[in-house]
């Protein structure tokens, strides 16, 4: 094993002849039909922006809770059963009971709006709103304002149930207000698609300044971006064989691919230029070029597609939703480097000369000798500051609540905040229990129920009687038919307590344990009950997902670095900067969306692990040529600190400019998140690395093929 131009992995197998001329072959058929290759490429962008735009975008994190918890359950029955796919508490302000009652009529003729119950459904339009009590007249009519349930046929995120909310929109004014998830479903999706663009703009921009910094042609980072351009849209035309992504996936998998896969362009051309000294002519140079690279990358680009392939082992399946999107784009990042750039590189060759320049960023030979000179004193520097990263690590906030990452002018937050001002009404769940329940145990389990802390009132067809004084058989048939279908009755159960907070769902814990003494099939659903199932799973997500990932990076490296100690050293490295990344919120006081908690390290892990295996491997080279440690780890930096700088840089640039830029603070947290652990991995890797590889030699050279006979 050695390592080329920038210090990526070569990796040489036994048979390196017959495999340098199957390489060299490969290279030498790439530059013949480099224009067919470009033709095609170019030609097969038209199905992937087709396939693109025809991929379902999913707003709704919730989706991806596994299909077998008891929640989910209930929402199949609300959907079945009670044709309540999803539900919105809509507030009319401001309206006189005859707008309210015309308003309702038209909410009812709209397609897919199953029921409508509002004031008039409950009290009866003949029964004056005096006749009422204090206590039901405060929950739901407060300083002309009232809320009424809607339900829909179809599900949260359906795009009939979306559209219908649209219409319901349009056909009201700043008088009526639409809560609900399926509201904030289409809040979110409006405003990602709206910055969808924006960040794509700033990371290509911000990359084509380091590029342009870092290489010796203004020409040349433009191919070099329109090369993982061309990747990125081949990667986002095949999501439609998945079915669909979700926003995140879609906002944050452009921005990643391009940082991740850039350093693979990076070095074909840095081989490219070296090898055009050595050749006749610009195809022999490219051939080689491919040759040398080939297997380098591909190794490469392994612990990366390990990474992120090891978030698929999340039970919250949008871990496989991110994963399987950009280990696809790591894939098609590789395959574009070794035959679409190679044929842009020889084809605009001489416009890439014409604009030539001299490289701008500087070589860092003083860091590299500083590094080598204080390596006691990092390692010092690695002691004190390990504790303070885990404590922060370990200390990190998260939410759960996905409103709290959107801005609060958004419509749903704003009606949701009407809600909770005006009556209390921060959450909502669902009850279903049989319907054969006789009332008076019904109305003893909701004394129960509303007893506890936190929870407003109940409503159910016996507590509207109750209410208002009305017979249950005196009630309307439509009123019946919204709390009573087949074998089972619905009773909403509202909450001051805010969802996927510790207080909810330890009464959610309550209600569940009161519910199932009366009937043990009992299910409670709704919002609140699905973000406890969220944060359940995603706890078990956060412990498990780190392992694997860890797991499956070391044993990648075991086969690729021949060695007992060189993986846990690197991983070490690695996970420390993790440390640092993950354990600043918890010093600066920022709280982090559970997502970003829970897939960073992964990604963090497998997308800069490359710049410590770089290193690594030109220091075993240089030991096993007979070279000190010092010479070895001084051959080490100087081969690949400006490729590791570069490379980090781009990673940063690439994601950066999204994190501060977007409204939407699970993609800002992320994107943030992926920056500044590319700069704190490169840092870590160019001065902690080194001094580990100093103090393990001699344990390195005991426990590493073909370094056991180096003397230390």
């Amino acid at each position: 094993m050695t390592n080329g131009h920038n210090g990526n992995i070569i990796i040489k197998v036994t048979d390196g002849h017959k495999e340098g001329e199957c390489m060299k072959k490969f290279g030498e058929f790439i530059c013949k039909h480099k224009k067919i290759i470009l033709i095609i490429a170019l030609i097969l962008i038209i199905p992937s922006i087709i396939g693109m735009k025809a991929t379902r975008i999913n707003y709704d994190i919730l989706v991806y809770l596994p299909d077998d918890i008891e929640t989910l359950k209930g929402q199949e029955i609300l959907a079945n059963d009670f044709d309540m796919g999803a539900f919105s508490v809509v507030v009319l302000d401001g309206m006189d009971t005859q707008e309210m009652i015309k308003l309702e009529d038209e909410f009812r003729n709209t397609e897919n709006v199953e029921k409508v119950i509002g004031l008039s459904d409950v009290t009866g339009t003949s029964i004056p709103l005096e006749m009422l009590t204090d206590e039901v007249k405060d929950k739901i009519y407060k300083d002309g304002a009232t809320p009424i349930l809607v339900t829909f046929k179809d599900g949260i995120s359906d795009d009939t149930t979306l559209k219908t909310i649209e219409h319901l929109r349009e056909i009201t004014d700043d008088k009526c207000k639409i809560s609900g998830m399926s509201a904030v479903v289409i809040d979110t999706r409006d405003l990602a698609n709206s910055e969808i663009i924006v960040y794509v703009a700033i990371a290509v921009a911000l990359c084509f300044l380091i590029l342009q910094l870092a290489l010796d042609s203004y020409l040349a980072p433009v191919l070099l971006l329109a090369n993982i351009g061309i990747a990125i849209l081949y990667n986002m035309g095949t999501n439609i064989a998945l079915g669909q992504i979700s926003y995140i996936t879609k906002a944050i998998s452009a921005v990643l691919q391009l940082g991740v896969t850039m350093d693979f362009a990076i070095f074909l051309y840095h081989s490219y230029k070296a090898e055009k000294e050595k050749a006749s002519n610009n195809d022999e140079a490219m051939a080689q070029a491919i040759s040398k690279t080939l297997v380098s990358i591909v190794g490469s680009s392994a612990t990366t597609i390990a990474g992120f392939l090891a978030l698929c082992s999340m039970n919250l399946t949008l871990g496989k939703d991110i994963g399987l999107v950009m280990a696809k784009g790591v894939l098609f990042g590789v395959i574009s480097v070794v035959t679409i750039l190679p044929a842009m590189l020889l084809i605009f060759d001489k416009a890439i000369e014409k604009t030539s320049h001299k490289e701008i960023l500087p070589k860092f030979t003083k860091l590299k000798d500083f590094n080598i000179k204080h390596y006691k004193a990092i390692i010092v520097a690695f002691i004190a500051i390990l504790p303070f990263a885990i404590y922060g690590y370990t200390h990190t906030e998260t939410y759960y609540n996905l409103t709290k990452s959107l801005p609060t002018n958004l419509q749903s937050i704003v009606a949701n905040t009407e809600l909770e001002d005006k009556f209390n009404m921060v959450s909502t769940e669902v009850l279903l229990v049989n319907k054969d329940i006789p009332d008076y145990k019904l109305n003893e389990m909701l004394d129960k129920i509303e007893s506890l802390d936190g929870i407003e009132w109940t409503l159910s067809y016996s507590r509207i009687s109750q209410a208002t004084n009305i017979p249950k058989e005196m009630l309307s048939d439509d009123i019946k038919s919204v709390f009573e279908k087949n074998d089972y009755q619905m009773i909403i159960v509202n909450s001051t307590y805010e969802v996927a907070t510790d207080e909810l769902n330890n009464q959610i814990a309550e209600v569940n344990n009161i519910i199932k003494q009366y009937d043990d099939t009992a299910i409670l659903a709704g919002e609140g009950p699905l973000m406890k199932d969220l944060v359940e799973i995603s706890n078990h997500d956060f412990n498990s997902v780190n392992s694997v990932s860890i797991g499956i990076i070391f044993i990648i490296m075991i086969f690729v670095l021949k060695s007992a100690s060189l993986p846990i050293i690197l991983i070490a490295v690695i996970e420390f900067a993790i440390f640092i990344n993950m354990g600043i919120p918890a010093y600066t006081g920022t709280v982090l969306p559970f997502i970003a908690s829970i897939v960073i390290g992964t990604i963090q892990l497998g997308a800069t692990i490359d710049y410590a295996i770089l290193i690594t491997t030109r220091y075993k080279t240089s030991r096993m040529e007979g070279q000190d440690k010092h010479m070895a780890i001084d051959n080490a930096l100087g081969a690949s600190i400006q490729s590791i700088i570069v490379s980090g840089l781009c990673f940063f640039g690439a994601t950066f400019g999204v994190g501060a830029y977007s409204q939407i603070e699970m993609i800002g947290s992320l994107c943030t998140l992926m920056s500044r652990g590319a700069i704190i991995s490169m840092v870590t890797v160019l001065t902690v690395l080194p001094a580990f590889l100093m103090v393990f030699d001699k344990v390195i050279c005991k426990t590493t093929s073909g370094m056991k006979n180096i003397k230390a």
